[in-house]
């Protein structure tokens, strides 16, 4: 297995927001379309919402170690059995475009936290301006 990283120089605070956010979307945009070139490539990759034979989720969320972030494809989120939220609402996002042609997107919020930092989630908006959060049907609390 090959690994690709990018190393990118932003959210180093208000002053880079907007290329922040930008960047963000571009590659939240990137990874939804890696995914469905998957799906269109193995329609037989099963539905995020799934379940297993014993009622457990197909695939969980769960948090990266601190300072750790790996943004995952489908492949590799089924081979862990769990993903963070980019992971799963880039998933969900190609999943709603390939196999029920709607044109949902990942999106983003973010909060500032009292360290000073930032806090970001990401969620899957349909063309309506509905949000859906697969990390939350997966477990996140």
């Amino acid at each position: 297995m090959y690994r690709i990283t990018f190393v990118l120089n932003l959210f180093k605070g208000e002053h880079d927001r907007e290329l922040s956010h930008a960047s963000l979307k571009t590659l939240l945009m990137a990874l939804m379309h890696l995914d469905v070139l998957y799906l269109k490539a193995h329609p037989e990759t099963p539905a995020i919402f799934s379940k297993k034979e014993n009622g457990e989720p197909f695939v969980r969320y769960a948090e990266e170690p601190p300072g750790q972030e790996d943004w995952q494809d489908i492949p590799t989120t089924m081979k862990l059995g769990w993903g963070d939220c980019e992971d799963l609402a880039c998933w969900r996002a190609a999943e709603l475009r390939v196999r029920h042609n709607v044109q949902a997107e990942p999106t983003f919020i973010w909060k500032l936290r009292a360290n000073g930092g930032y806090l970001y989630h990401i969620l899957v908006k349909y063309p309506d301006g509905r949000i859906e959060d697969p990390s939350r049907t997966l477990g996140m609390r």
